[in-house]
């Protein structure tokens, strides 16, 4: 039994220790709840003390600045969610490690699980159990195998073994030991889960609340204070000293060192709370929204050398991601919709020349703005020759390079009517076909469980990818420095967001997240068109401003419909956003702030039914299983 003297305070790595306590829930059964602390140290600490009652809500407190590392924004993963796959996972994996590193890992004998809220509403759809088991059986997010996910989880359940860290192994039994309270919400975040482990008498060892806020981060209760505090590295010991010591009461516009000391980490050089302050620094130092990001990065201990590695390596994982997306001999996606997979069809038909416009010679195939550096994606083998026309005409002519006589079109309608029926026409727009072919590929490949960049989240996946594609193929002639301009911007604005707003769906409905990344694609995308700073900022205000209250209603919890097509209108949203930035620079009314209070005051008022739950909207309208049309 557990004792009801027992304080116990498992560090959970993120930052200061987490405190529990034990209350008694009928007879002799108990459950632990979080209390606040104030302790400066990351130490567990064991003591017979007496509960403590009266303690008082701790409130919500925004950090002086927004700035966190690019490299924290964006993040390599495993599909489909950021926050119901990504940061749970990193969840376990922190708990067992903590278990290893304060020796009670051999003193387990169960482990259980409790999912609330959001997590356990569409954690299935978004595989949270696979993600948690595989998590306390020390996986990591970026380096496991994507394609032994499914088949470890299946023996998981039918053994009902799992093997902790790779080192304890105990019984585990799916239906008994996780438990799935999607009726209940933990007052810090909509996406709460707590571990507890027991030993062999059935005592209490350690337990702890985490909270999956969001783009693969998560939190306990005392390092929600501090957002500056939220990293992904689970392993304290090597991240460096600037990611974990912030202060945040610089003065808007100084500049510190870019190399602080280990003992006083300081604040960026460039520290920004708003889009107005962020602007205010590129106007007082003369440099790019870019620039000033890249000078923050190095206050993270990083190199000029570490910073352009990770950034090509972001780029490629993402590049990869397109390809996988529009090669996969896959035909459908997983669960119960069934859903077939459109990416493959639409890069072939682009290929082939279907679109007119696509197959003239000259226009560059996909890839041939690319660097062997940056990676490109190549035509499916059996598709690398384009259907060009004898005559050289339109396509309009009677014979087809193939020799083969075309067929006629198929009207719909009545050609007896007054209103003559229109015959059908292929589309002219190359932007919008490419552009929606690379946010579906991603998105399907995030769906499906692959490797995945979160950018910001990944339901929200494939807008950034997409536009940086775009730019790279068809605009840059640089593509390096496009990338690194791209994505730097990007996280400025995505920093900006997560402070001042949320990228949780689970929060904030879809405005949070493919919103989120529609803003954060247009200011990348202005930005290689060299726009101003405060275009850019313009642009990314377009970007959130017309995704305001869009909803997340998932259907089945499948990060499927509406999310993939979502992101194909997200990275076209992003382009019409920044364009109409640059032909009316300076011609607007709504800053960025105002837009991102917007966004929160939105995000309050919807109701909880739209917010990663499934509870309404086309969740509730489309009945499954339901019939997939042909694309």
């Amino acid at each position: 039994m557990i004792s009801s003297t027992t304080r116990i305070a498992l560090r959970a790595r993120l930052g200061r220790p987490h405190f529990l306590r034990h209350v008694s829930v009928g007879g002799n059964r108990k459950i632990s709840h979080s209390i606040a602390s104030h302790y400066p140290t990351n130490t567990l600490i064991s003591s017979q003390a007496k509960d403590h009652s009266g303690l008082g809500e701790m409130e919500k407190v925004k950090p002086g600045h927004a700035v966190i590392s690019t490299f924290d924004l964006f993040s390599i993963g495993v599909g489909p969610s950021s926050s119901h796959t990504v940061g749970p996972m990193r969840a376990g994996k922190i708990f067992i490690a903590d278990l290893q590193e304060l020796q009670m890992l051999e003193k387990v004998k169960t482990v259980k699980i409790v999912l609330y809220g959001s997590l356990a509403a569409t954690g299935k759809g978004h595989h949270t159990p696979q993600a948690i088991l595989l998590g306390l059986e020390g996986s990591d997010p970026e380096t496991i195998d994507t394609g032994t996910i499914s088949s470890r989880y299946e023996a998981i359940l039918a053994n009902r073994t799992l093997h902790l860290g790779g080192i304890r192994r105990i019984t585990f039994d799916m239906d008994r030991d996780m438990l799935w309270r999607w009726d209940q919400v933990l007052k810090t975040h909509p996406n709460g889960m707590r571990f507890s482990c027991f030993g062999e008498e059935g005592e209490l060892l350690a337990t702890n609340e985490y909270y999956s806020v969001g783009g693969g981060f998560v939190v306990n209760e005392k390092t929600k204070i501090d957002e500056n505090l939220f990293y992904k590295g689970v392993d304290k010991s090597v991240v460096h000293g600037a990611r974990l010591h912030q202060t945040h009461n610089a003065a808007e516009g100084d500049q510190t060192a870019a190399q602080p000391e280990t003992s006083d980490p300081g604040h960026p050089p460039y520290p920004f709370e708003s889009g107005n302050s962020l602007l205010a620094l590129t106007r007082k130092h003369n440099l790019t929204i870019a620039q000033i990001v890249h000078d923050n990065e190095r206050y993270f201990g990083l190199s000029e050398a570490d910073i352009n590695d990770k950034l090509m390596r972001i780029w490629a994982v993402m590049d990869d991601c397109i390809r996988s997306g529009v090669s996969t001999a896959e035909k459908t996606l997983p669960g119960r919709l069934g859903l077939r997979r459109r990416a493959p069809m639409l890069y072939k038909r682009l290929m082939r020349g279907f679109y007119p416009g696509i197959a003239t010679p000259d226009l560059q195939l996909i890839g041939s703005a690319s660097t062997a550096s940056v990676g490109a994606i190549d035509a499916p083998e059996s598709d690398t020759h384009f259907s060009s026309y004898a005559d050289g005409s339109d396509g309009c002519g009677e014979v087809s390079a193939s020799g083969k006589t075309p067929r006629a079109p198929w009207v719909t309608g009545s050609f007896d009517h007054a209103i003559l029926p229109m015959p059908p026409h292929k589309t002219m727009i190359p932007a919008v076909d490419f552009l929606s072919c690379y946010a579906i590929a991603v998105n399907e490949v995030n769906a499906s469980g692959g490797r995945i960049v979160t950018s910001p989240t990944n339901g929200a996946a494939g807008v950034i990818p997409a536009v940086l594609k775009y730019v790279i193929e068809f605009i840059s002639d640089d593509p390096e420095k496009s990338i690194k301009t791209f994505l730097l911007t990007a996280a400025a604005v995505g920093m900006l967001f997560k402070r001042g707003s949320t990228i949780s769906a689970a929060e904030g409905g879809c405005q949070a997240e493919v919103g989120v990344a529609c803003s954060m694609a247009s200011a990348g995308f202005a930005a290689c068109m060299g726009a101003s700073p405060e275009t850019v900022l313009q642009a990314a205000e377009i970007g959130i401003e017309h995704n305001l209250g869009l909803t997340c209603d998932p259907i089945d919890g499948l990060v499927q419909v509406p999310c993939i097509e979502r992101n194909s209108l997200g990275a076209v949203k992003a382009v019409t956003a920044a364009q109409l930035s640059m032909a009316s620079t300076g011609v607007y009314r709504v800053t960025l702030d105002e837009a991102i209070e917007a966004m929160r005051l939105t995000a309050a008022d919807m109701s909880v039914k739209y917010k990663e739950t499934s509870l309404s909207g086309l969740a509730t309208t489309v009945k499954i299983p339901l019939t997939v049309p042909a694309c």
